[in-house]
């Protein structure tokens, strides 16, 4: 199992910018020195919590920073901006990094993003859709450009000005040949996109924020996808996000994770659950759809998503887990706001170092 690294980010309101952009660079590079496989960062616009307004732009600022760690977007929110501007940031990225660019990619969920760029009328998963058929289209064509896909909002054309002896009219590619591998988050039990994702040898992320259950509908249905292809899934494929806090001190380990009132990883679920409380989708949060949102606890919630403990004890939570929802490649360690930089940074170290090599002797066994 690979140990992989994945960030929103949530931070409080009211903490400064720089501080909290630093904080997270910060945990990309601490994962690049412990030998994390890839680190995929978030993105928003209008969002002041999660407040990285363009992934591929972080992202650029720590390639001098890290030497072996994979950068991904995650995602890249392709209803806000022209997929040629997308294609051709991201193969600029790829080259940058020396292939070491992962492309995460949706639609974009966040209503106010959509408000501000004036499309919150339009259907952003059609408009996703559309984006990313042109992006390969552009990826795998050469110059003249006459890309007129059908049904597609998005016409690119270079054959009037196109001026090959000079350069003139040509699209850059990414430097992994023939594309960079494509990930998607997987937010929804039982998603039909990922089928989709399948289909297409895009490969999923299941979001931290899912019960084990519906994490478990994910694979199902991606092998589906596959199947439909007549390609057979590779669990190593598949990335799993999780909360996880490690610490050498189990009391220490239980009131960060869990239950002090000024605990990160409970400001990010609390956070969470007041945005799907808006969008009328606590559904993720719930074992039994039946019930009402106002059976919901943050108690049990932070222990049904949150892992935390010492390091034996969060090797067999995560074995417990993937007892639970079946094998899969890789655990994205799940970044929250560091209110404790210290504390922070040993639970990085202890995943690295303890829990992943001892996770991967039992599974190996």
């Amino acid at each position: 199992m690979r140990l992989g690294f994945f960030t929103m980010p949530v931070h409080p309101e009211g903490k400064d910018w720089y501080q909290s952009l630093q904080e997270d660079r910060q945990a990309v590079i601490l994962a690049d020195k412990l030998g994390f496989h890839d680190a995929f960062i978030g993105e928003h616009l209008t969002d002041k919590s999660e407040n990285i307004t363009n992934s591929m732009i972080f992202l650029s600022s720590l390639i001098s920073e890290t030497n072996n760690i994979k950068l991904g977007t995650g995602t890249s929110n392709l209803s806000h901006m022209h997929p040629v501007l997308v294609a051709s940031h991201a193969a600029m990225l790829d080259h940058l990094s020396k292939g070491r660019f992962i492309f995460g990619i949706s639609p974009g969920a966040l209503r106010c993003d959509a408000e501000v760029l004036g499309i919150i009328n339009e259907d952003r998963g059609q408009i996703f859709a559309e984006a990313i058929d042109v992006i390969l289209e552009i990826w795998k064509s050469d110059p003249p450009y006459n890309i007129n896909l059908p049904n597609n909002r998005f016409k690119v054309s270079t054959k009037e000005t196109t001026f090959l002896e000079v350069g003139v009219g040509y699209l850059q590619k990414p430097y992994q040949k023939p594309l960079p591998e494509i990930v998607g988050t997987v937010v929804a039990p039982y998603s039909k996109g990922i089928i989709s994702m399948g289909e297409r040898n895009f490969h999923p992320i299941s979001a931290h924020f899912l019960l084990p259950k519906w994490v478990k509908t994910h694979w199902e249905n991606y092998k589906d996808g596959k199947a439909n292809v007549g390609i057979e899934a590779d669990i190593s494929d598949w990335r799993i996000a999780k909360t996880i806090f490690v610490n050498d001190d189990t009391k220490i380990a239980n009131n960060y994770g869990k239950h002090d009132k000024n605990s990160p990883y409970r400001f990010f679920y609390e956070h969470l659950y007041r945005k799907l409380e808006r969008s009328n989708r606590l559904s993720v949060f719930k074992a039994d759809q039946n019930i009402d949102d106002d059976s919901l606890n943050m108690d049990d919630i932070l222990d049904q998503l949150v892992i935390c403990g010492d390091a034996n004890q969060v090797v067999d939570q995560i074995l417990a887990f993937r007892e639970e929802v079946g094998d899969f490649g890789e655990l994205l360690y799940g970044g929250v706001d560091w209110v404790d930089e210290t504390l922070a940074r040993k639970s990085m170290e202890l995943m690295a170092e303890k829990v992943i090599p001892e996770v991967n002797k039992h599974i190996n066994k």
